[in-house]
């Protein structure tokens, strides 16, 4: 509630008072709340949540299934959001892809999206284009969708920001409800801003000699592999989508980094081999994906996956972007 004005005061500094404390677009998107979850409009998007503890702040917009921003509070984004598209609604009969940005949960193998819901673009709408119901327990917000009727899976998305640090926890929970059975993965796509490089850290004993296996599109921009360390940076021309058979993923730019990291399982079947996967955008959309991938298991009615994704952010302390990751990463 705001207090009213009690003090005199020149009849300009009174109006300018009055539209900052009743203006929409004054008060309704700012972030920096108090600590904990409030509930925010958020670039025109009502019952929005913000998670807030002090160091970082996360915002999460159910009105179109998604989680916004991660971000050091009163600083800059890191998460790309397409900024045409602020305030717009979710259209699950929309044919074309309506790209809000964010972070959401795709079904893997994307290979299968024509066979289960009759088109192989753009993603299924239950997944990545319909409002979710969201609930507070106990300080963890929960997404849940509707259940997508071909692939009978509801899913559920639990958020959850560390008390201290800047590190949230995303656990994705596909809940299989109906129909027959289905082999299936959790995928989950962030999408965030042009990086200075981004970075995947390859496991020892890779199957992937060079680093990465090209998925789709052209081959990666300025792709370096070194001592375990796969990195690339995003071409303005030419997309590109790469894998590897990895566990943790890094975002950088020159003040910030991302690291989103996502256990591979030794011996498991992955959509394309790749349990990590970097696409980057050309332009005009400056933005890059960090993609994991769960393992693909055949879901009959009752059954259960999930996937955590854990997200640290950091600020940058080395000028040098090989020599911050292998800081991040190692």
């Amino acid at each position: 509630m705001h207090k009213k004005i009690i003090f005199l005061a020149p009849l300009a500094w009174v109006l300018v008072l009055l539209f900052a404390v009743s203006s929409p677009s004054a008060a309704a998107d700012q972030t920096g709340q108090r600590e904990g979850i409030s509930s925010i409009t958020y670039h025109g998007w009502a019952d929005s949540l913000l998670l807030n503890n002090g160091k970082a702040e996360v915002v999460i917009v159910p009105a179109i299934g998604r989680v916004m921003q991660f971000h050091f509070v009163g600083e800059e984004d890191i998460v790309w959001e397409n900024d045409k598209l602020h305030g717009k609604p979710a259209d699950p009969t929309a044919k074309e892809w309506i790209n809000f940005g964010g972070d959401k949960s795709w079904p893997s193998p994307q290979a299968d999206w024509q066979k289960m819901i009759g088109r192989g673009w753009p993603p299924p709408a239950t997944f990545d284009s319909t409002p979710l119901e969201a609930h507070n327990k106990g300080g963890v917000v929960e997404l849940v969708s509707p259940v997508e009727p071909n692939y009978g899976i509801r899913v559920h998305r639990h958020i959850k920001l560390d008390p201290q640090q800047p590190i949230l926890t995303i656990t994705t929970t596909y809940e299989k409800v109906s129909g027959d059975p289905v082999k299936v993965g959790v995928a989950v796509i962030t999408q965030l801003r042009d990086p200075q490089r981004a970075f995947i850290k390859v496991p020892p004993q890779s199957k992937y000699p060079d680093g990465y296996a090209l998925l789709n599109f052209e081959k990666p921009q300025d792709a370096k592999f070194k001592d375990g360390l796969f990195s690339l940076t995003r071409s303005h021309q030419k997309s590109s989508q790469i894998g590897n058979d990895g566990s943790s993923l890094l975002w950088m730019n020159e003040k910030y980094a991302l690291r989103i990291d996502s256990p591979h399982v030794e011996g498991a079947e992955y959509a394309e081999g790749s349990s990590a996967v970097i696409y980057t955008n050309a332009d005009p959309d400056r933005y890059v994906e960090l993609e994991t991938y769960g393992p693909l298991t055949t879901m009959k009615t009752g059954d259960k996956i999930e996937r955590t994704n854990v997200y640290t952010l950091s600020r940058r302390t080395d000028s040098d972007p090989d020599r911050q990751a292998r800081k991040i990463l190692y």
